[in-house]
Order: structure tokens, then C-alpha cells, then sequence
């Protein structure tokens, strides 16, 4: 029986709409998978948005353990970029990247569609796991939420210096958590937003709450991979 990743990895970034067709080509046909075959990768998730003129993409890989971030096998691809990835890091805008272990979760199953916020976690009290895994718990059982987790940043292993890092012109955002909630639609994501904002999160200042609809999946299993 396979079990759950403890960690995740959260990426966002933006790039103008005449770039997107050759990103999701690499996306799709090399990046993902090249990701998915680093050892304790074990899946990974695209989504994407349309908003101010850009093409948003919000990215998440499930991790087997924090200890990913910074072990030899993702070093290895991230100091060593394919010419493809060498194109593509340069294009991309506003991007934020953290990963860490999941702290919280409930639910089942995956969304049509995500809400990922950047939080900082001691403004907002959730450094208490009690609190961590009550708030997620509330969040899941409100109308059409498939799962909500909690995931707090490793700075260490998130913030190595590599070749790839260097190679991207856009200033990396830093945020130390971040909550994913995946609904069945925009409506539910949306809804559950607006609660939030009345209540746990209404002095977080949560600056980015784009809803992104899932646009591509790739896991082990479907890679051919062990």
C-alpha cells in the first residue's frame, strides 16, 4: 500500500500568454516528468489561471519527507537545468517557491480547482498543531471542498543556492506557509475564501487569492517509474 507524502513543494509563477503554449510544452513533456523521477518526488500537479493580462500556474509536488528538498538526487537536477529549462527560467514572473512539511490535512481526494495562500503562520496563530489541524478540518466540510492542507516552509532546504535559482530574472518571493484549499469549483474555492476572510484569516492580509483550475498530473505510477 502506498502512503501519503509528508511534504510538498509550492510553486507559483507568471508568464505572458505568447510564451504559454512552448511552457506547457515543457511543463508537460519534460519538466514534470523530469521532477517526478527525483528520488522522493512523488507526484506532481499543475494549475493555471488568466489574470491582468498573464498566464498564472500554480505548481505542487508531493514530497516523501522534508529531507527532499535538499537531498542529492534534486540537487543534482537543479544544478544541472536541461537547455529547455535554461529558456524557460528566465521568462518566468512574480515567482514564489517554498516546500516544507504538511503540518495538517483532511479530506479526500483532489479538487477541479485550487486556492493556494501564502501565509505568515505566527500573524495568523497557526504555529499550534491543535489549531492547524482544526482549522483545515473546518475548511474540508464546508460545501463542495474535496481536501485542504496546511504546509509549513523549510527555509534551509528550500532556500540552497542552485544554477537553476540563479537563472531566473524574477525576484523569489518568501512566505513561511501556505494553505491549499481544493473545491470541485470556483464557486466553492471562492466561498470558502470569503469565510476566511471573515473569520480566521480577516487580519492576515492575504495579498494573492487566485483560484486556479487543474490543468495537468503526472505520478510515479503513471510515469512508468518504481
Amino acid at each position: 500500500m502506498s502512503h501519503r507524502g509528508q511534504a510538498q513543494l509550492a510553486i507559483w509563477s507568471d508568464i505572458h500568454p505568447d510564451q504559454e503554449t512552448d511552457y506547457l510544452h515543457w511543463l508537460t513533456r519534460e519538466h514534470v516528468l523530469e521532477r517526478v523521477g527525483v528520488d522522493g518526488f512523488l507526484s506532481g500537479r499543475v494549475f493555471r489561471a488568466e489574470a491582468n493580462g498573464q498566464r498564472r500556474f500554480f505548481i505542487t509536488y508531493e514530497l516523501q519527507d522534508t529531507g527532499v528538498l535538499a537531498g542529492p538526487s534534486y540537487l543534482a537536477r537543479l544544478n544541472a537545468p536541461t537547455p529547455w529549462s535554461q529558456r524557460t527560467m528566465p521568462i518566468l514572473q512574480n515567482f514564489a517557491r517554498g516546500g516544507g512539511a504538511v503540518v495538517a490535512r483532511a479530506g479526500l481526494g483532489c479538487g477541479a480547482v485550487a486556492l493556494p495562500l501564502r501565509l505568515d503562520l505566527v500573524a495568523v496563530g497557526l504555529l499550534d498543531a491543535g489549531a492547524q489541524q482544526s482549522l483545515v478540518q473546518r475548511i474540508a466540510g464546508l460545501d463542495a471542498v474535496a481536501q485542504v492542507w496546511l504546509m509549513q516552509v523549510d527555509a534551509a532546504g528550500t532556500g540552497v543556492q542552485t544554477k537553476e535559482k540563479s537563472m531566473r530574472r524574477s525576484v523569489e518571493g518568501v512566505f513561511d506557509g501556505v494553505l491549499v484549499i481544493e473545491a470541485l469549483h470556483t464557486a466553492a474555492a471562492q466561498a470558502a475564501l470569503d469565510q476566511l476572510l471573515h473569520g480566521e484569516l480577516a487580519n492576515a492580509g492575504v495579498a494573492d487569492r487566485q483560484v486556479f483550475s487543474a490543468c495537468f498530473q503526472l505520478d510515479r505510477r503513471l510515469a512508468g517509474l518504481p
